[in-house]
């Protein structure tokens, strides 16, 4: 080995020493027991599948390295559910374990992936003013707490469970806020913390003394971080209030929600709620204290869909044709889509329905707006003495400051407007003249314009407006070889730097579950993966273009395949373009509905795969 190569290797492992030597002192806390403590015995390697992919507990407190991207990564694809540590015969906290190296990710910066955005921006949506609302009547000492995926999916259920609790006591006060858990389950610990504790401190100044959750993860946040609060499920407090459901008969069995595993009288307490109703519990393997995850648990689904898949089609094949019903909306989404699901307020307000599988909980965009009218109905009602809507956001989960750039473009897109009409080049945005105008620069043209699309892969330019000023200028047939030449080259030129200019500084930034699934996926099916990607795009152009770098996918198969696949697409887009001025005229050519038509046969290629794909599985499970 080379002496520069020898010395950076020390280097390394010299810092890795230092590094993993200023753990946060949970994390250090963790690996220490789980080094000492777990024995290889396999017990929960068994049980889990991200452990099959990663190896035992103690594999990986071994090889953790706190500067490795990659390391750091591999917890956010535990789902911190909790069954390793059930089944570990040491008695080990496992899942504690997975979630400190979150929360070591985050406080290097390596723990905001792009995939989980969704999920923040419903819970930050949920935090807000427009989206929280809180209504005590006068001496209210226990509120309930819907939490946001049941307000969203079951208003009306909602509006059942608060009326049975009325009847027991009428100041029980209403409460919709999100309890944190995303944030607390992706390692966002401070600002969890500042949050919980603003709304903690507020009940506790009104004088509630009791929350009553209908979302377990709700019973989670509130159990361990709240302070002066007495927590109870509306399950438990349902059961001891002798409601009478609708009665019915048939066979159902329970998922147990696994942040929950251990809460029996919340376990009991539902199946008390079904029994009462005529209902037969037939149980699964897993349930109870040894429950699995939906597939949900630690946003799991945003980053590995296929290992959340695996949770998914365990439970179908435990649930054995049966109903499932479950208390948690979070679970019911991610069971439904491998076998029929419900939600145990559907059950116990509409239960002919349920049975019969017509009652469905909402999706979005409607969980958004079915939120925003609770809270609109809640907030004309009269008889409640104390009223709020949050407005308290930590410093460390400020909003960013409004960028002025889309203002800015749209000033500078009038003005330019404006100065063409203004200087008489209007006429030259006719097509035929602008053609003739740049046919007058001989290839000259061309070859810039090839030029430009080059570079702007390099340089994270978005590439569909020059594609639309391609097909302008040069027509459906030229714009098209253009495009593509010049869009092979910038992909191919891309490649290159990734791999053999930049690609440390590339690693670094393609880190995370999804690029390692792309790099195995290229290491067992190589250049079919360019062409996929490149035929359903399924990451962003620019950056797909660096990762394949980064991968042992030969370039003249990478350049080929990306050549051949991108055409279609290019194809579609440039027809189109070349007659767009056309058409804001208000003139259809036979080209323009040839254009729409081709943009919209691509767009269904995705559409077409994963029903075939959906048809392949199915093929598979009869057989």
């Amino acid at each position: 080995m080379p002496l520069r190569s020898l010395i950076k290797k020390k280097q390394d492992i010299t810092m890795s020493i230092i590094t993993n030597n200023h753990l946060r002192p949970g994390l250090q806390e963790q690996i220490a027991a789980t080094k000492s403590g777990c024995t290889n015995c396999g017990e929960c390697v068994r049980e889990c599948a991200f452990l099959k992919k990663y190896g035992t507990p103690k594999s990986i407190a071994d090889s953790f390295d706190a500067i490795d991207p990659k390391s750091l990564a591999r917890s956010f694809e535990c789902s911190l559910c909790g069954l390793c540590s059930v089944v570990c015969p040491e008695q080990l906290d496992l899942d504690g374990l997975f979630l400190e190296m979150r929360r070591e990710a985050v406080d290097r910066g390596f723990g905001d992936y792009p995939e989980h955005s969704p999920l923040l921006t419903y819970e930050r949506l949920g935090t807000s003013r427009r989206f929280s609302l809180y209504r005590l009547p006068q001496g209210c000492t226990t509120i309930f707490f819907p939490g946001c995926s049941l307000s969203g999916t079951r208003p009306d259920g909602v509006n059942r469970v608060f009326a049975e609790l009325q009847k027991t006591d009428p100041t029980v006060g209403i409460v919709f806020d999100c309890c944190l858990k995303p944030s607390h389950s992706l390692g966002r610990e401070q600002y969890t913390g500042a949050m919980f504790e603003e709304m903690n401190n507020w009940l506790v100044q009104q004088g509630v003394k009791e929350v009553l959750v209908a979302c377990p993860n709700c019973q989670v946040m509130f159990t361990s971080l709240g302070q002066g609060l007495k927590v109870r499920t509306v399950w438990e407090s349902l059961a001891e209030s002798g409601l009478q459901p609708e009665g019915v008969s048939g066979t159902v069995t329970v998922h147990d929600p696994c942040v929950i595993r251990d809460a029996q009288p919340v376990h009991q307490a539902v199946r008390t709620l079904l029994n009462r109703q005529g209902l037969m519990v037939e149980e699964m393997p897993h349930s109870g204290r040894t429950t699995v995850c939906c597939g949900q648990g630690g946003a799991v689904n945003l980053l590995n869909p296929q290992l959340a898949a695996s949770w998914g089609e365990l439970r179908k094949r435990e649930a054995a044709g049966r109903r499932i019903i479950t208390y948690c909306a979070g679970c019911v989404q991610a069971l439904g889509g491998h076998t029929p699901t419900n939600h145990l307020v559907d059950i116990l307000f509409a239960p002919n329905q349920t049975l019969a599988g017509k009652k469905k909980g909402a999706g979005a965009p409607f969980t958004y707006l079915n939120r925003l009218r609770l809270k609109r109905a809640f907030k004309r009602k009269e008889g409640y003495a104390v009223t709020r809507e949050r407005t308290f956001v930590p410093e460390q989960g400020q909003p960013k400051k409004r960028s002025w750039k889309p203002l800015i473009f749209l000033v500078l897109l009038v003005a330019a407007v404006a100065g063409v009409h203004l200087s008489g080049a209007a006429q030259y945005l006719q097509q035929e003249k602008l053609q003739a105008l740049i046919a007058s620069y001989g290839v000259l043209a061309p070859a810039i314009y090839i030029l430009l699309y080059a570079l702007a892969p390099v340089l994270f330019l978005p590439g569909l407006p020059i594609t639309i000023v391609g097909g302008i200028l040069f027509g459906p047939v030229w714009g098209v070889v253009y495009t593509i030449t010049g869009a092979t080259i910038g992909a191919s030129l891309a490649f290159l730097v990734a791999r053999y200019v930049a690609r440390d500084w590339v690693a670094a930034k393609l880190t995370g579950p999804t690029w390692e699934k792309l790099d195995s996926e290229v290491a067992q099916h190589g250049w079919k993966v360019v062409a996929f990607t490149r035929l359903i795009p399924a990451f962003p152009f620019n950056l797909l273009n660096y990762a394949f770098g980064l991968t042992k996918v030969p370039f003249v198969h990478y350049m080929v395949a990306t050549f051949v696949f991108m055409l279609p697409a290019c194809i579609a887009f440039i027809v189109f373009s070349s007659s767009l001025l056309g058409l804001i005229k208000g003139k259809v050519s036979p080209t323009a509905l040839l254009g729409i038509g081709l943009i919209v046969l691509v767009s269904l290629i995705p559409v077409v795969y994963r029903r075939f794909k959906g048809r392949q599985a199915a093929e598979a499970e009869a057989e």
